[in-house]
């Protein structure tokens, strides 16, 4: 792919963020009034999760998952519940039995009932199994969010990198358009004194007009605005440049690939959902479980009472203690839950195979695309060393009368796209290397 195309391919996916920075809410980064902030690669990703809204909704699902889990372990605690009852006893029923027929009770008379009923569960294995799956969800929960932060650090740090491209491809372009507009001037003179042609004069114009990046490096700064969570009327400082990363560049350690993909955050994730999967079934098994519980009732009642004067009434105590096993014989349900859950165990196995194999593929592309950058760096740079030599050939030829204006331009375009190409490759290496990082679950971008 040509610089030409790829230099198009990144304005395009920058203009798609810029209507998303245009309806942001300015605040204030600084905690001051907005003006110029001087940022770096630490100070945007710094920025980025303390501002960015997908990590707070992250953070307060495990606050939720905390409350569950407190939730889980009170169902251990004992409960205690009162009941106030007052009944009109208009007709009693009547007992028949050998001895007779007698009522249960007088008729047109009130009964007061009041009872406090503390409940405490003996055995109940189903909470136990309930308690410990919340705790994995917790962890669940927390690897999501480290997820979030890490895909956010992916993405800030790609769009510095393509801030830090625009911003030098921009300065290649206004260093070429200051040598374009200096040619332009001289053969401009030397036009009205009538030393060169016409021709010379417009390919000089034309060459001068034609350089101009500044609509790409805005649109950068603009998708690292959007990422960060600042708006269009805070202005960016970056004192950086891709050069300064040529440095970084290094080969991956092909042994350290694979194991690093337990890293991974969506393999930690898959394990996790294994882990709560795995404690479900044994909840559901709690299911062909017994359960004891304890139940102490305390209660005064009145009973043949005449008239609604509960205070008069004449109340007598009683209480009991009784001790409740159920025994589940047979639920149907219990089985197909059984099943339906071991399946899923089966199929979410499958999905975390594929998955690793597909992340250790990425990988490896990762690996393969930063040598192969690594060495579009090296031949880029004789490159722009050899362009350099090149224009001052040409610029000295076209002085003594020896070359014509086509060749200068050609030479001083060559320069252009030779120095555009050498921090492209740059650039390439940095975002395979932060996909890499990503991908192996690299938490320290900055190494």
């Amino acid at each position: 792919m040509s610089v030409k195309m790829k230099g198009r391919k990144v304005l395009l996916s920058l203009g798609m963020l810029l209507a998303c920075a245009l309806g942001m809410k300015a605040q204030d980064v600084n905690g001051g009034t907005v003006g110029t902030m001087n940022l770096t690669l630490a100070k945007a990703i710094e920025i980025a999760l303390a501002e960015n809204p997908t990590i707070h909704v992250a953070d307060k699902e495990i606050e939720l998952k905390k409350i569950a889990d407190t939730e889980a372990w009170q169902s251990l605690l004992p409960s205690v519940d009162a009941t106030l009852s007052l009944t009109d006893n208009i007709l009693v029923a009547e007992m028949v039995t050998g001895m007779g027929k007698f009522k249960m009770g007088v008729d047109g008379t009130l009964t007061a009932v009041g009872n406090v009923t503390l409940s405490l569960p003996v055995f109940a294995p189903a909470v136990y199994q309930n308690m410990k799956l919340t705790k994995e969800d917790i962890l669940l929960a927390q690897e999501k969010a480290r997820g979030s932060r890490l895909d956010l650090i992916n993405q800030v740090t790609k769009a510095y990198y393509g801030a830090l491209l625009s911003s030098d491809s921009y300065e290649v372009m206004k260093r070429s358009y200051g040598v374009a507009k200096e040619n332009f001037d001289i053969v401009n003179e030397k036009y009205k004194v009538g030393r060169v042609s016409e021709y010379d004069k417009i390919s000089a114009e034309v060459q001068a007009r034609n350089m101009n990046a500044q609509t790409g490096k805005t649109l950068a700064l603009l998708q690292l605005k959007v990422l960060m969570g600042v708006t269009a009327d805070v202005d960016i400082a970056i004192d950086d440049s891709l050069k300064a990363y040529e440095s970084w560049l290094r080969l991956a350690d092909a042994e350290t690939l694979d194991s690093e993909l337990d890293n991974n955050s969506s393999i930690r994730q898959l394990n996790y959902n294994m882990t709560l999967l795995e404690r479900s079934q044994k909840l559901i098994r709690t299911g062909f479980m017994p359960t004891v519980a304890l139940q102490l009732t305390g209660q005064y009642q009145s009973y043949a009472n005449n008239n609604w004067n509960v205070f008069n009434y004449h109340f007598s105590p009683s209480s009991t203690l009784s001790i409740a096993v159920s025994i589940p014989i047979f639920h149907a349900s219990n089985w197909t839950k059984l099943k339906s859950n071991k399946l899923q165990i089966a199929q979410l196995e499958d999905s975390r195979i594929n998955a690793r194999r597909q992340l250790s593929l990425a990988a490896e592309s990762y690996k393969q695309n930063m040598a192969s950058s690594m060495a579009q760096v090296t031949s880029n740079a004789e490159a722009v060393k050899q362009a350099e030599k090149a224009v001052m050939i040409a610029g000295k030829r076209y002085e003594v009368g020896r070359g014509t204006i086509l060749e200068l331009n050609q030479s001083e375009t060559a320069q252009t796209q030779a120095e555009l190409t050498y921090v492209q490759s740059i650039y390439d290496y940095l975002k395979n290397k932060a996909d890499l990082d990503y991908t192996l679950g690299r938490e320290n971008y900055l190494k």
